[in-house]
């Protein structure tokens, strides 16, 4: 079986606090974009779980992926195999497409994929709830990427709430070869004295009543802890060239500037290739 596992970024993001169990509290705005890796999960008689990964040679380099029992993708196999009680291994493949310490998901999105494509492979048939369960052991992200779309989320991760569908927005995405692992992006937002923190929740609501305004409360607390000159480099770019807003995605360090025409946004997104960084042009999308 195979699908296509879509990238996210946060149209908005915030830290809360840290909870009593070390995690950290978050307030954004989930958004699925036209940014996909393929994933495909193939059962075999082995009772073994073999992952392996094809990279493009654009980001190869700047960005490994873990293999074998270290990849998010054998823990989301191994986990979902063990719960159903199911005897047999699988072989999975994933051609990645969305960069590794970007912030968009990669690994969740994969993970969520594997799942999955082995509940119907196996015939489990478990519902979206189960699904979600499962995944949330897995990572925090991982439960979104079962519905994917826009979303209010808060908690670790696991607290979704649908939004309106903002889909069909132009993006730009692009990223260097720095990358940010995410406990050092926590770290440093812990480190932060008297941060100004983006409104997801106020976000949320001009999605569901004005949405066209929406970007004016883009944001993401994780720029004001994580000084990266490639980062800025890719705003001011962005911003230059038409953006209505430019924003690093999650814990870094991808940035995504949404932009009102097509052609401004290709222009934009070859000027960054010329600079050396990955870039796509992509839309908003339901999942």
């Amino acid at each position: 079986m195979k699908i296509k596992a879509p990238a996210k970024i946060n149209l908005a993001l915030d830290v809360c606090g840290i909870l009593e169990n070390g995690y950290h509290s978050i307030k954004s705005v989930f958004q699925t974009v036209g940014l996909y890796d393929d994933v495909s999960v193939e059962l075999n008689d082995s009772g073994e779980i073999n992952v392996s990964c094809i990279l493009p040679e654009e980001f190869a380099q700047a960005d490994p992926v873990p293999s074998g029992e270290k990849n998010i993708a054998y823990k989301a196999a191994r986990l979902f195999l063990d719960t159903i009680g199911f005897g047999k291994g699988c072989d999975i493949i994933i051609n990645k497409v969305i960069p590794s310490q970007a912030g968009m998901g990669g690994g969740s999105t994969d993970a969520a994929a594997v799942i999955r494509c082995l509940n119907e492979l196996t015939g489990a048939g478990l519902d979206i709830p189960a699904l979600e369960a499962i995944g949330k052991k897995i990572g925090a992200d991982v439960p979104f990427f079962f519905t994917g779309g826009t979303a209010f989320v808060s908690g670790i991760g696991e607290e979704i709430i649908p939004l309106p569908d903002y889909s069909g927005k132009i993006l730009v995405i692009a990223k260097g070869i720095q990358g940010v692992s995410t406990a050092q992006a926590y770290k440093a937002v812990d480190g932060l004295e008297s941060p100004v923190h983006p409104d997801a929740e106020k976000l949320a609501e001009i999605i569901r009543n004005d949405p066209d305004n929406a970007y004016r409360y883009f944001g993401n607390l994780f720029e004001d802890a994580i000084d990266l000159d490639e980062v800025s480099q890719i705003k001011n770019t962005m911003k230059s060239m038409g953006a209505l807003s430019a924003v690093m995605t999650g814990s870094g360090s991808a940035v995504f500037g949404l932009f009102t025409n097509n052609d401004t946004a290709h222009k934009c997104c070859d000027d960054l290739k010329r600079q050396g960084f990955f870039a796509k042009v992509c839309l908003t999308k339901v999942k």
